[in-house]
């Protein structure tokens, strides 16, 4: 595996244990090819991270090896890494990191972890999201160019609203765009403005997009999934690696290069040269804060004309005040 190496981050040495394993076997990238990526990427890493309490996606043994989700902050925790206290929703809580600098996350890097799943909330406020993050997922029979079709009906709308969309792939089929808003609000309020995107975006083209929760009733469409706002659930960040056998990574994108990019463009090996060459496309998001009022008035709109009150949650959230029943049409009972 290869004796321990310290790499110097920006003044900070970080320890680097058994260097030379393993993690992408098709590409033989190793544990370091994954700490030199995230080095060369790390400005970009840290502005999607920094003072975010965020979830570390650990692959110990790599992508063919088992691999586990760390919330709360793992043991021997360096002092110079902060911490912040999150709520559940079942209530129970615990600290999770919040890297402030590149270091933190290539110290993570030395434990396995290849994705990082940060909330969207910042330290010293982790009631009120500063992020709205619209999931577009593709279901089995659509692929990517279906998400780029939804991703530029969901540009339409937000203009029209006044908000501005950053998009970045997920790093599969996927696509994600995230809108920076004002921290006034509540979990419970962002999830709403969510769902009244999905049902506007449905509306807008039926035939290609839904915010049906329950699988059966997707058919071959993007669904929009709301619940990815909801408390707990988290998206993986700009520039994560992911669990994929290529060694892809979730790439930020400009609006102007949605349709000619392909997921498997972007990699371990060539987002450095991509970041080298252009920056982070998304450095600009922290200069925004948005209002979300003009999507709140929509969700009042559906309730009001429509009767569209609240959708299901994921099935571990506790049952909430005007949920609908959390039972899959084909197995419900009049």
């Amino acid at each position: 595996m290869g004796q321990a190496v310290e790499l110097d981050v920006d003044g900070r040495a970080v320890r680097l244990s058994n260097p030379d394993k393993v993690y992408f076997p098709e590409r033989g990238f190793t544990k370091r090819d994954v700490a030199e990526y995230y080095l060369a990427v790390g400005p970009g890493i840290l502005r999607a991270l920094r003072d975010r309490p965020t979830t570390l996606q650990r692959h110990p043994d790599g992508v063919t090896g088992e691999f586990f989700y760390q919330k709360r902050a793992p043991r021997g925790l360096p002092e110079w890494i902060p911490t912040e206290r999150i709520t559940f929703p079942s209530g129970r809580h615990a600290d999770e990191i919040c890297p402030t600098e590149v270091a933190a996350v290539i110290w993570a890097a030395n434990l396995g972890t290849l994705s990082f799943h940060p909330w969207p909330v910042r330290r010293g406020d982790a009631e009120h999201p500063d992020e709205l993050r619209i999931d577009l997922d593709p279901q089995p029979g659509t692929d990517y160019r279906d998400a780029c079709r939804a991703a530029r009906r969901l540009e339409e709308l937000l203009d029209g609203l006044g908000l501005r969309g950053w998009p970045k792939t997920s790093g599969g089929r996927g696509l994600h765009v995230f809108v920076p808003i004002e921290p006034r609000w509540t979990f419970t309020q962002v999830r709403r403005a969510a769902i009244a995107v999905a049902r506007a975006l449905e509306r807008a083209d039926p035939g290609r997009i839904t915010s049906a929760w329950w699988k059966e009733e997707r058919g071959e469409r993007i669904f929009v999934d709301y619940n990815q706002t909801a408390r707990d659930r988290t998206i993986a960040a700009a520039y994560s690696v992911r669990p994929h056998p290529r060694a892809q990574v979730s790439a930020p994108l400009r609006w102007d290069e949605l349709e000619d990019a392909r997921p498997e463009d972007f990699d371990l090996a060539t987002m450095p040269a991509r970041f080298r060459d252009l920056g982070d496309v998304h450095g600009d998001m922290e200069d925004h804060a948005f209002a979300l009022d003009g999507l709140l008035e929509l969700a009042d709109r559906d309730e009001r004309e429509h009767a569209l009150g609240d959708l299901p949650y994921p099935p571990d959230h506790p049952k909430m005040p005007g949920e609908p029943k959390r039972v899959q049409p084909s197995r419900a009972r009049d």
